[in-house]
């Protein structure tokens, strides 16, 4: 900004240097003419009054003389009276030396032929005037009347450098004025020229003074306005901008914004997640050249070929995962039908078909759970309707297995409602102090005898005679119950089941093992599903569900603790369960 000042002075400074030049040398010439035409005058007329006084006084020399001396005196003056012959007639005043051929040049002028009784002209640093003269004897003389110019030019001179003073002064006060008045407008333009660049730069925080009320005032106000205004409004798209990202970033879908030429541009934390993505190898590329899954790739061609929305189930392998996804695309259309690339989101819907599957998995699973006793009682009922209760043996026989079934029918219909209260979100225990040696030892009184009858050997071993543990006992008891009847279940006859107590700091271990056929490792992650079994035959001959492990996983966890399970085929199962010594806050 300094040059723009630099230049709007040297504009100024020259401006004023040139009207003052001119301005002085117009005044010099005016002044000089004005002096000049002055001085002629003056000469004139001394020179037509001494002529006068030589006409009356005559052209004698005693008479004449006197006043000729007193005249050049008083003018400062030289005066020569010439003949027409050439010859000096009369001479006053001091000489300089060019008399002689100033009065040569007179007398040329005068006597040239062209009628002139006068002449005046400038000669040897002399200015002369001359006319004729006729005194009363009517005898013609020449006067000449010279004069040095020597005081013209010093007048000159003076009036010159009384200009030139006055000028250059009037040339400091305005210089003076002009660099106060330019820095006094300059410098708001300044600020307001900093001021817009540092907008440009983008620091809209930066403000300008707003101290004049003239047009530079309004402009700093202007700027100013518009600086507050851009703030505003880049706080607002910062905000936006920022709920913008939280909310695509923290979204549980994945989403991949593409652009009209097909380059990936944006890629959210959870497709990220989703698909152990590395946004490296996503970014700024082609679609069909970032994704590994045909699916996909043809589902985005399809929408940049129809430029409509589009919604597909697929199932993506992932690793050694197959998952289930909901995809939604849609093309990206702006203003004026401006075609702006496609947007992809990303839904897992993997645990809702888990979900689908176990729902449809348990209502297969009851229906035949409730099929297979009914189906018994009715087929023994009807038979006894056919006639055979005449025969007492084989009524008791088939009213025994009726009574059967018909305790399994009820046993399964019990742990469904267990597990269906269990399962809602208004399930509470009431917990309480309790000693889970106290209860072991209650569990294995009554379950002792289906030991004996397996002849299987069901022990205790406890390091404490007390185990203290935080929990709900009745509930404690059916997790105990389900855990050593499914041991002395799948145990064959002359097997063991051990009952292990650990006391710890801050919770209770209580481990069941079993010497039974065991679990495969393929088969371990759906033990706690809702009627798996992994001997099918055997647990139903023996009156089992199926729902006893999803009991009691489902109370292990209102209880706030951890089962675990080990188990190897052919050598038995373990399963170790957690139990808190305090209740623990959500």
């Amino acid at each position: 900004m300094n040059k723009f000042r630099s230049r709007l002075l040297f504009a100024l400074i020259t401006l004023i240097i040139a009207v003052l030049v001119g301005l002085g040398l117009l005044l010099g010439q005016i002044f000089n003419s004005y002096y000049v035409d002055t001085f002629k005058e003056r000469i004139e007329k001394e020179a037509r009054l001494a002529a006068l006084l030589v006409s009356e006084a005559g052209l004698d020399a005693e008479r004449t003389e006197p006043l000729l001396e007193e005249a050049s005196k008083a003018a400062q003056s030289h005066i020569s009276i010439v003949s027409p012959e050439g010859r000096i007639l009369l001479e006053a005043g001091d000489k300089s030396g060019y008399e002689n051929e100033l009065v040569q040049k007179a007398l040329d002028k005068l006597l040239s032929g062209n009628g002139a009784s006068k002449a005046r002209g400038q000669s040897e640093g002399l200015y002369y005037y001359a006319l004729e003269v006729t005194d009363q004897n009517k005898e013609t003389a020449f006067l000449i009347l010279s004069t040095p110019i020597e005081s013209l030019k010093q007048v000159n001179q003076q009036i010159w450098g009384l200009l030139v003073t006055s000028l250059g002064l009037s040339l400091v006060v305005i210089l003076l004025l002009g660099f106060r008045i330019t820095s006094q407008y300059t410098k708001p333009i300044e600020s307001a020229t900093k001021v817009a660049m540092e907008l440009a730069k983008g620091n809209y925080k930066a403000r300008t003074y707003e101290d004049h009320l003239d047009e530079t005032g309004m402009l700093s106000q202007s700027i100013n306005i518009l600086a507050r205004n851009l703030q505003d409004m880049t706080r607002a798209q910062e905000m936006q901008k920022d709920r913008l990202e939280t909310l695509i970033e923290n979204m549980g879908s994945g989403l991949i914004l593409i652009d009209g030429r097909g380059y990936i541009n944006l890629v959210n934390r959870a497709y990220k997640e989703i698909f152990q993505a590395d946004p490296e190898h996503f970014l700024y590329r082609l679609y069909y050249d970032a994704f590994e899954h045909k699916e996909i790739v043809d589902i985005i061609e399809e929408i940049f070929m129809t430029e409509v929305r589009l919604r597909k189930q697929l199932q993506v392998a992932i690793g050694i995962d197959r998952r289930h996804f909901e995809i939604y695309g849609a093309p990206i259309i702006g203003t004026n039908d401006e075609w702006k690339g496609i947007v992809l989101v990303f839904h897992d819907i993997t645990e809702l078909k888990k979900l689908e599957q176990m729902r449809k998995d348990f209502v297969a699973n009851v229906s035949h759970e409730l099929k297979t006793p009914i189906t018994s009682i009715k087929g023994f009922s009807e038979t006894l309707l056919d006639g055979a209760m005449s025969d007492k043996q084989t009524l008791e026989y088939f009213l025994s297995i009726i009574l059967k079934e018909s305790d399994r029918l009820q046993t399964l219909i019990q742990d469904l409602l267990d597990l269906s209260k269990i399962e809602q979100q208004a399930f509470r225990l009431t917990f309480s102090d309790c000693d889970l040696h106290e209860i072991a030892d209650d569990i294995v009184a009554i379950l002792s005898s289906k030991a004996e009858e397996k002849e299987i050997v069901l022990t205790v071993d406890s390091e404490a005679e007390v185990i203290p543990a935080i929990g709900d006992v009745y509930r404690i008891k059916q997790i105990f119950i389900n855990l050593i009847n499914n041991a002395l279940t799948y145990t064959p006859k002359g097997g063991s089941v051990n009952l292990s107590l650990r006391n710890g700091k801050d919770h209770a271990w209580v481990t069941v093992s079993d010497s039974g056929i065991g679990i495969s490792e393929e088969e371990l992650p759906r033990i706690f599903e809702r009627f798996y079994r992994v001997d099918k035959a055997r647990s139903r001959n023996s009156g089992g569900t199926g729902l006893g492990l999803a009991i009691v996983k489902h109370l292990v966890e209102a209880h706030k603790g951890q089962i675990t399970v080990k188990s190897r085929v052919g050598e038995g199962t373990t399963f170790t369960v957690r139990f808190n010594k305090r209740i623990q806050m959500e």
